[in-house]
């Protein structure tokens, strides 16, 4: 169960670097904390690559967080 629980935190840790260098791209002054809203930059907003590289993050949190509700150990 650890490998799989760390397996989602680096599969985490991956989509945060990607998703930083796809909206470095796009605008390259932002910093990891202007992520946490990007409505607030219409250029990330409206960008498609970073809504999709976005919404693999959200999915691969969903993942885990069910991952880590269903352990028995918990």
């Amino acid at each position: 169960m650890q490998n799989i629980e760390r397996m989602f935190d680096e599969m985490v840790d991956q989509q945060k670097t990607k998703l930083v260098a796809v909206a470095s791209e796009i605008m390259p002054n932002l910093t990891e904390d202007d992520l946490l809203q990007p409505n607030d930059f219409p250029l990330l907003e409206n960008h498609p690559y970073f809504r999709y590289e976005e919404g693999l993050l959200a999915g691969i949190l969903a993942a885990r967080m069910a991952f880590l509700a269903s352990r028995e150990d918990v």
